[in-house]
């Protein structure tokens, strides 16, 4: 196929790509943008651009650009590659004319595609490390549930189980007849290479969540390409493996043998999830991730400076957490524990199970599973048991719980939190 033939004409490479930035295929990167907006108007008008020149126009780079010694461009012409084939592979995947940028070459080009094509692999989105992570993690959880529903039963407890499950918010859950995905709030980590030793550190940035978001970070901050990279490494907080021994036995009811639960990170939750299902998360108030803006936006609270401050709206009183500082010795620390529950955007409903960290979260997971803590929190909260919400206070040593109370419960503010989100700002971390 010749060039010209496959090329396609400027015009129609110029109207594909406009499309595709008004889709916003290529997410929210500038860098990335940039790039994009280049190669398409440079075979717009029938150019073929140099590894030089792409480096000044889009990057910045000066006349001393060696390619040779920065592989930036190569880097974030190969990010650019992969964006496309995701694209495509997935909300673009019946487009008939496609744009693709040859392997080692710097022009786009505009392909048709073949009648007879098979479906594209969802290129670059498989994350085999962390399937598998995931598939561990949900196979230790449909365990765990196991266990635990044996273990209740035949030592008496199942009357206490029934009680709980038969209490405002889980008697609302399982009224419906939509799938539970219990959603476990990890947290991403990429590495710092070292180029003598691998990788040297691991880090944890409140604003990079995803491997796409590093891709994006990366793409507007050239010069760090080749310092960072993604590892497909997830972490989650030891006190949600501690609250899933709280929280497993009452998503027994419909679901002993897995029928109808799910188990998803919180990263890899999407807003189609949030309809078609319901949710019960269990993890950190900081590891939310797309619950983090409609959970706040009914609620009296609002995240303070740090994720371990949470502000009343009502009595503008700040409750802070001790657990992010320092250890002092034996000396016990105080931590809170957030709890919530309101309608999804489709009918179903939303649970909500969260700590500034590992005790307030603990000190949750127990009041949401003790029926005699359930029956005062709808009593506080004026007999809401549709949309509350309540906080913990919670003294702790190390990881366990000294004891814990009830700060407030309260029903949940009228704003609807999937169509209205005002003023919502969070801290980067």
């Amino acid at each position: 196929m010749s060039d010209a033939a496959r090329d396609g004409a400027g015009d129609d490479i110029a109207e594909l790509a406009a499309d595709l930035r008004a889709r916003q295929a290529l997410g929210r990167s500038d860098g990335l943008n940039r790039l994009f907006d280049y190669l398409a108007a440079c075979a717009a008008a029938g150019t073929r651009p140099k590894e030089f020149e792409v480096a000044a126009a889009v990057f910045g780079r000066t006349s001393t650009f060696d390619g040779a010694q920065d592989a930036s461009v190569r880097v974030a012409v190969h990010r650019l590659r992969r964006k496309l084939d995701e694209f495509y592979a997935g909300p673009g995947h019946d487009e008939p004319v496609r744009l693709t940028i040859p392997k080692g070459e710097y022009r786009m080009v505009a392909e048709r595609q073949a009648a007879d094509a098979p479906p594209a692999q969802r290129a670059g989105v498989a994350r085999p490390w962390k399937a598998y992570a995931i598939a561990a993690i949900a196979g230790l959880v449909l365990l765990n549930l196991a266990a635990w529903a044996a273990f209740w039963s035949t030592h008496g407890s199942e009357r206490t189980l029934a009680r709980a499950q038969s209490s405002a918010p889980w008697s609302g859950l399982f009224k419906t007849d939509m799938p539970t995905l219990l959603v476990l709030g990890d947290y991403y980590i990429f590495g710092e290479i070292d180029e003598q030793a691998g990788v040297d550190r691991l880090i944890r940035q409140y604003s990079i969540n995803s491997p796409a978001d590093l891709d994006d970070w990366l793409m507007d901050n050239p010069k760090a390409m080749g310092r960072y990279r993604d590892l497909d490494l997830y972490y989650l907080p030891v006190g949600a493996a501690f609250a899933l021994r709280s929280i497993v036995p009452l998503l027994s009811h419909g679901a002993a043998r897995g029928e109808t639960m799910r188990v998803v990170m919180a990263s890899d939750l999407t807003p189609e999830m949030l309809k078609r299902n319901n949710i019960v998360y269990l993890g950190y108030i900081s590891g939310l991730g797309v619950l983090r803006a409609p959970v706040f936006a009914g609620s009296r609270f609002s995240v303070g400076d740090t994720y371990d401050e949470l502000v009343d709206a009502v009595t503008h009183h700040i409750y802070r957490s001790q657990e992010g500082g320092p250890t002092q010795g034996d000396a016990a620390r105080r931590d809170y524990g957030y709890v919530a529950a309101f309608p999804g955007p489709a009918g179903n409903r939303i649970v909500v199970i969260a700590g500034d960290r590992d005790t307030g979260l603990q000190q949750a997971a127990e009041a949401m599973a003790n029926p005699d803590t359930l029956k005062a929190l709808k009593a506080g909260a004026g007999g809401a048991g549709d949309s509350f919400e309540a906080l913990y206070e919670v003294e702790g040593l190390g990881r366990s719980s000294l004891g814990g109370h009830l700060v407030t419960a309260s029903p949940r503010t009228k704003v609807n939190p999937w169509t209205a989100q005002p003023n919502l700002s969070f801290p980067a971390g």
